[in-house]
């Protein structure tokens, strides 16, 4: 809160007027903040986002949530604990600004793509599985059309999602896909994690759980788990724990206000809300996450993350304890 602070101080010193607008030139976290700004400011002045990196192309362009963190003084720092929801007065919207950003900044915002793919279109998944490396190499910049398209579906799927239901009435969004179990992780001291690779971390442990359901088989499994590795996504997180995703559920179905509402595949391109993920299935889902990786690993060294590090996963405890609340409904 303390930017958002800066700016409103910047904006008094400066005399902006009720209808000039701001500005917010760069990636998800100057949009948020810059639109918090913008909606206290003389109780709204107009402002115009302008995201320069991939991951804020697809995801924190479209909507009109602006999320920021706040540090607590009862309960600590907490992720997006505050923010309004408003509207940007323009989007203005370039995928040449990707060109400037490192392979691992490309790959981060890959992972909200995945998500998408994974929840609502098999033909953006195929994209990624057909071009996704030659996407992180050229930096979004070929001039065949693919990666114009790969941006325009995703916009379109968050548009489609977002739009009617901008201010959040209906709390069961497959667009939440990815987001249960990773804002822990991000918030875990010293981790070395950017939000889309927790976002794709969280997404593939939910792709466990949906195989331990049945809702998908093993080929389809090992095919999101292919293309995500061919990607140089993460799959899983050193910091991965029964105790930190227990902990990151409840905290979740706090924000849902009272039940899990967790987005799970049923297959590329369709999704399900569940309300009944227990810790003994969070434990079974993790050891199966381990013995993947083993077994990967056994046959061909992980891929090294972009960072320097491997992301693999640790010895994970299996302990139990009672059970979350039940119940489901389908996502929109």
């Amino acid at each position: 809160y303390d930017a958002v602070d800066t700016i409103l101080e910047a904006c008094c010193a400066f005399g902006l007027r009720r209808r000039e607008p701001i500005v917010g030139i760069g990636g998800g976290v100057i949009l948020d903040i810059v639109g918090m700004a913008a909606s206290l400011y003389r109780r709204g002045v107009p402002y115009i986002r302008v995201p320069t990196t991939l991951l804020a192309i697809v995801d924190a362009s479209v909507g009109v949530k602006c999320g920021c963190d706040y540090d607590s003084v009862s309960c600590g720092p907490q992720k997006n604990r505050i923010g309004s929801f408003y509207a940007p007065s323009a989007a203005f919207l370039s995928t040449s600004f990707i060109a400037s950003q490192n392979a691992r900044n490309v790959i981060n915002g890959l992972g909200e793509i995945m998500k998408l793919a994974l929840v609502r279109s098999e033909e953006l998944f195929d994209l990624l599985e057909r071009h996704g490396p030659r996407l992180v190499a050229s930096r979004f910049q070929d001039q065949d059309g693919v990666a114009d398209r790969v941006v325009e579906l995703s916009i379109a799927i968050m548009l489609e999602e977002l739009g009617a239901n901008l201010w959040e009435a209906k709390l069961e969004r497959c667009v939440d896909y990815g987001h249960t179990f990773s804002k822990l992780l991000e918030m875990v001291p010293g981790a070395d994690i950017m939000h889309g690779e927790a976002v794709n971390v969280d997404g593939f442990f939910c792709c466990m759980l949906s195989r331990r359901r049945g809702l998908i088989g093993d080929a389809e499994l090992r095919r999101v788990f292919r293309v995500m590795r061919s990607i140089g996504l993460p799959t899983a997180s050193p910091h991965e724990s029964v105790e930190l995703y227990v902990k990151a559920l409840t905290d979740a179905t706090e924000h849902r206000h009272g039940k899990q509402r967790v987005p799970i595949i049923t297959g590329i391109g369709s999704s399900v809300c569940v309300n009944d993920i227990t810790r003994d299935e969070i434990a079974a889902a993790l050891h199966d996450l381990s013995e993947l990786h083993a077994a990967a690993d056994a046959e061909a060294p992980a891929p090294a993350s972009p960072a320097g590090g491997s992301f693999t996963s640790s010895p994970l405890d299996s302990s139990s304890d009672d059970d979350a609340a039940s119940g489901g409904c389908d996502s929109a």
